[in-house]
């Protein structure tokens, strides 16, 4: 293997000038220009240097930038929880995968160009594109393992650096470049790619598939539910749904189409009922515990969903509660510790009305209850999430202590930490959990217990989420996306 230094002529693509735009289309146009040409000249450069080996060179190609720059301290509607920056001076972001986020970003520099009455400006950034985001993107194309090619691969080209790949932006912590430029979106281009790749290996389907609607469970029964409720929904030519993708990027758009038999099945199978522009739904069954609950929602948030929920079974905490019974979480305890560096256990979570409606909502049609009676199946309050499954089998006396005195009504692994990292990724969230043992009073998850209740309740719990998702696509995305998640100096995009 030939060890070169790394101090070699740096070979580039030529790049339009900056130019500035009034139109979102023609912004993004140019954006996909300056991607594509990126991408085309490293995927050339690697598979040349893979057939003739040591270039002599180092190959470089850069993200895109979008850009703009605001003089005026003038107020833009109040209302509004995005698409406006805070204060005057330049806002920037790299993009990646720009024909992916087309629909996100034209909305987003339209909001801009509106708002703040300038052009936007797009160029080549400073920011290297790594040659494996960049090869992704041809599916004849794959990088070796380190040592398997006879030249060092970082010799010659850009490699993923996790230096550089991080949360700064959402956690608060980021600072403004050398130039005084501050951050437009809330995820760089490196971030976007390195989720995008995460996202594929763990739940089998691309990124392209995923719905603006995501609903999240814990257990593989509510998947036949889905399927079922998808395959209807393809039998209907007024539902508006256009496709079902199931593992492995399996699609169908005829409701008795088959669909293959899945040999390995990722660590989340994910599944996506597909509506034009985004508008549909999908399922990710996370498993059990709250580090999966982290992932999934780590990797997902860099799509922009509209929303996303928690519906999966509880152990109910009171004894006044029956198995089947829901929770509606209207708060959470977070004794899952999986954020904890990124975001504090002392900043609270609070409830979101539009998704706390939509749930209740759908929870009364469901079950042809309302008012006074909903009480009799569903309860609102505190939902504790914690990483031990097993917390029963310790002494009891804190944890029931602690559970108490926060008033839990329910206990899992995951919806607190899919809620807080909703809070902390400004994407609306909301729990309805299905109370499935009640280990406090005795009454344990049995196979026996389980597959009856099972049978009985997993479709109706899987409807109401559905049924809730659906009223909130009716909803204008700036009533869902609450100025409740936004801190004191926020990005421009969503």
């Amino acid at each position: 293997m030939q060890n070169r230094s790394s101090n070699l002529d740096i070979i580039s693509p030529e790049a339009p000038a900056a130019e500035r735009f009034d139109d979102s289309e023609a912004a993004v146009n140019r954006l996909c220009e300056l991607y594509h040409l990126s991408v085309r000249f490293l995927c050339d450069s690697f598979q040349t240097a893979m057939e003739q080996g040591h270039p002599g060179v180092r190959y470089r190609a850069f993200y895109p930038e979008l850009r703009i720059t605001t003089t005026s301290f003038a107020k833009v509607d109040s209302r509004l929880s995005f698409g406006h920056v805070s204060h005057p001076g330049s806002h920037a972001a790299t993009i990646t995968q720009p024909e992916l986020f087309r629909h996100y970003l034209e909305q987003q520099v339209s909001l801009l160009l509106e708002n703040h009455n300038v052009p936007v400006q797009v160029a080549m950034s400073n920011t290297p594109m790594p040659v494996h985001f960049a090869v992704s993107n041809d599916a004849a194309i794959t990088v070796p393992q380190e040592g398997a090619a006879d030249f060092i691969l970082r010799d010659v080209f850009d490699v993923p650096d996790l230096a550089t790949t991080n949360d700064d932006i959402v956690n608060g912590v980021a600072q403004p470049a050398a130039d005084g430029t501050e951050p437009l979106a809330p995820f760089t281009a490196q971030r976007v790619d390195y989720s995008l790749a995460r996202l594929a290996h763990y739940t089998a389907t691309n990124p392209e598939h995923f719905q603006n609607h995501v609903l999240f469970t814990n257990y593989q029964f509510y998947v036949a539910e889905f399927e079922a409720y998808a395959r209807a929904q393809l039998a209907d030519p007024d539902s508006g749904y256009t496709a079902f993708v199931s593992t492995g990027n399996a699609e169908i758009s005829e409701p008795d189409a088959p669909l293959p038999a899945v040999e390995k099945m990722p660590q989340m199978p994910t599944y996506h009922l597909k509506r034009a522009g985004g508008s549909g739904i999908t399922l990710v069954n996370i498993g059990v515990g709250p580090s999966n609950a982290k992932t999934a929602t780590d990797h997902i948030a860099v799509l922009r969903p509209h929303a996303w929920m928690m519906v999966g079974h509880c152990a109910g905490l009171r004894n006044s509660q029956s198995l089947g019974d829901f929770v509606l979480a209207h708060a959470y305890l977070r004794e899952d510790r999986v954020l904890d560096d990124d975001l504090p256990v002392w900043v609270p979570i609070p409830a979101l009305a539009e998704i706390q409606i939509a749930l209740q909502q759908a929870v009364a049609e469901e079950t042809q209850l309302d008012g006074y009676d909903l009480k009799r199946i569903m309860r609102t309050g505190t939902v504790a999430s914690v990483d031990n499954r097993n917390w029963e089998l310790r002494d009891q006396r804190g944890p029931v202590q602690r559970l108490s005195q926060s008033r839990a009504i329910a206990l899992d692994m995951e919806s607190a930490t899919i809620a807080a990292n909703g809070f902390r990724f400004r994407v609306p969230y909301g729990t309805l959990l299905c109370v499935s043992d009640k280990p406090l009073h005795g009454e344990l998850k049995l196979p026996g217990m389980a597959s009856d209740f099972y049978k009985t309740q997993v479709s109706r719990h899987l409807m109401i989420g559905i049924h809730a998702m659906e009223q909130l696509r009716e909803m204008p995305l700036e009533r869902i996306h609450s100025r409740k998640l936004r801190s004191f100096e926020e990005t421009a995009f969503l």
